[in-house]
């Protein structure tokens, strides 16, 4: 292949995430991990299911960087994973650490590549990865907005018994629980789901799609969400790739747009080669607005308790 993809953390969301890339045939990918023997394993695993599935994309798992030179895109899902009763942010200053640390290695070999931040809490680590990498904001976007519409989609064709292919949803703000589903811009066959469902269904779901992430780490016990998760990073990572040019939520620095300046927040972009091609501003109420500016403050005051200079 003429692309190169390098996945840096080989647990479940990583291995996934390059299972998905190889089998649609994106690109060759580089699986990375800590652990000896772990990313080389589910890389020989990966390639060995090929002549299955019918893909000719070449997986390599290692520990050496070096093996990453020249990626067109790196996806960053290395650090600790939440547990039972943990929020995003009991994460920060582990997975800061390790954020802090893949994406220096990462971007000496790959100067010109797009980074794809996966790691929780997700917007705080895109600051770490921006800070570390000294990349402009088009190239260090946060997967966030792909994976909370996702979920609302499924939500909405529980509910409503249709097609999730029918659905077009949109989810702005920090990926956690300020999160802001936008009821007003998700429709079923190009009708609002305001027409089809009474506004209490539709705050339950909301509700819910905020609480989508704990509610599976309550399920599994040991461990968090990774279907999902590998399937809107491999989106993302598609759109850059061929140039889609594809509008989608996606957590980006904002300097000015819709009143926020200085984080990373979800809102749609246009995704294609150069990464961020366009930030587009859609109207939204008042009362969105004040939501919107609440999350992105919850992100801004989970951001002030690391020393990104440090």
């Amino acid at each position: 292949m003429d692309k190169k993809v390098t996945v840096i953390g080989a647990g479940h969301v990583g291995a996934t995430t390059a299972q998905r890339i190889a089998e649609k045939e994106l690109a060759d990918v580089v699986l990375v991990d800590v652990v000896d023997g772990i990313p080389q394993g589910k890389g020989l695993d990966m390639l060995e299911s090929a002549p299955i599935e019918g893909f000719d994309t070449r997986v390599v798992g290692t520990q050496d960087y070096d093996e990453t030179r020249n990626s067109d895109v790196i996806v960053v899902t290395a650090g600790i994973a939440r547990k039972p009763g943990m929020s995003r942010d009991d994460l920060l200053n582990t997975n800061a650490g390790i954020v802090h640390s893949v994406v220096k290695e990462s971007v000496l070999r790959s100067p010109d590549a797009i980074i794809i931040v996966v790691t929780n809490p997700l917007d705080v680590m895109c600051s770490v990865a921006k800070k570390a990498s000294g990349f402009p904001r088009e190239n260090v976007i946060g997967m966030a907005g792909v994976l909370d519409s996702a979920r609302f989609r499924a939500f909405l064709a529980m509910e409503l018994d249709t097609s999730v292919q029918n659905i077009s949803a949109l989810v702005l703000g920090g990926h956690g629980d300020s999160m802001v589903p936008l009821a007003r811009y998700t429709t079923v066959a190009g009708i609002p789901i305001t027409e089809l469902l009474p506004q209490k269904t539709i705050d339950a779901l909301v509700q819910r799609t905020r609480d989508g992430g704990a509610e599976i780490v309550g399920l599994l016990k040991a461990g968090s969400a990774f279907y999902a998760p590998s399937a809107a990073a491999a989106e993302m990572t598609e759109a850059i790739l061929k140039d889609q040019k594809k509008i989608l939520p996606c957590s980006v620095h904002l300097m000015g747009e819709y009143g926020v300046e200085g984080v990373f927040v979800g809102v749609p972009v246009k995704l294609g080669a150069g990464g961020v091609l366009e930030i587009l501003e859609i109207k939204i109420t008042e009362d969105e607005k004040r939501l919107l500016h609440a999350s992105a403050d919850a992100v801004r005051s989970t951001l002030n308790k690391l020393d990104l200079d440090g």
